[in-house]
């Protein structure tokens, strides 16, 4: 099986060079290019060609993250963008997840989390990082759903549901929320059946549109 080709935008080297080290350990992923500007990494990613993964630096001096992620979207649209960034605040996934980010990772967490979350959003997935995660569980307890249906399910099926759209196992979630696995699995599926949503794909729209990300 062919590894992962994983392109970098970061305008810190130290910590570009890092992440392509640890990367490049992994056998089943291939840092095939680099940048240290927003602008013009659109185009490269492109010529680079078959890019699976683009880490990208939501931080990034001379473009905004959010413009950047939407110009490698339009550019490269094959690639998945994981973003990499020291802000675990709402409004910065809203933006990111809005623009195409399919993953969002903090910098300060544990290596092995950018290493699940491009697995992850490589196969197809959407994956939060856990310390934000835990954040934006509070902000979805008690929130009013807007859309059609949504007043139907409870605010922990709300919450299980959110954190499913991330990309999260059902075991962690069950650790997050400090409830058995059992549990998840029921209230997940009750609440997709409520929804009537058969798949992630599905439920990220979803939860994007009921605006569990606002600030």
């Amino acid at each position: 099986m062919k590894p992962t080709r994983i392109f970098l935008v970061d305008d810190h080297s130290v910590l570009r060079q890092g992440v392509r080290l640890l990367l490049e350990k992994q056998p089943d992923m291939k840092v095939v290019g680099e940048s240290d500007h927003g602008r013009g990494a659109a185009e490269a990613i492109a010529r680079a060609g078959d890019v699976d993964v683009v880490v990208l630096d939501v931080s990034i001096p001379d473009v905004a993250g959010p413009q950047v992620a939407a110009e490698i979207r339009a550019a490269a649209p094959g690639a998945k963008i994981i973003a990499l960034t020291r802000h675990g605040e709402r409004a910065y996934v809203q933006k990111m997840m809005q623009a195409g980010a399919s993953g969002y990772v903090l910098k300060q967490t544990v290596a092995d989390v950018l290493i699940a979350a491009i697995r992850s959003v490589a196969a197809g997935g959407t994956y939060l990082d856990p310390m934000v995660a835990g954040k934006l569980v509070e902000a979805t307890v008690g929130r009013t759903a807007r859309g059609a249906g949504s007043d139907e399910i409870t605010p922990r099926e709300r919450e299980v549901l959110a954190l499913v759209a991330y990309g999260h196992t059902n075991k962690e979630i069950a650790a997050l929320l400090g409830i058995t696995v059992k549990t998840i699995e029921t209230h997940k599926a009750n609440a997709m059946q409520k929804l009537e949503i058969n798949s992630r794909a599905e439920l990220v729209r979803f939860a994007l549109a009921e605006g569990w990300l606002e600030k």
